[in-house]
């Protein structure tokens, strides 16, 4: 599992989940179901990851974030 933050979002246009990953350009994956989406996009992420290791392309450190809770 890769840890890049992951938006996941229903596309009425394309009737079905969208799995994006911001800090990956154009690193995009879509399922039936959220957890279809989920696993396409951890998929997509491997492929975009091995593409840029290929050509010697800069590869973003996830981000993450902290909650902080009062």
């Amino acid at each position: 599992m890769y840890k890049y933050e992951t938006i996941v979002y229903w596309s009425n246009e394309d009737d079905v989940f969208i799995a994006e990953v911001p800090e990956l350009s154009g690193c995009i994956a879509h399922g039936n179901s959220q957890q279809e989406a989920l696993s396409n996009v951890n998929e997509a992420i491997k492929l975009w990851i091995d593409t840029a290791n290929e050509f010697g392309d800069y590869i973003p450190e996830a981000k993450g974030h902290k909650l902080m809770f009062a």
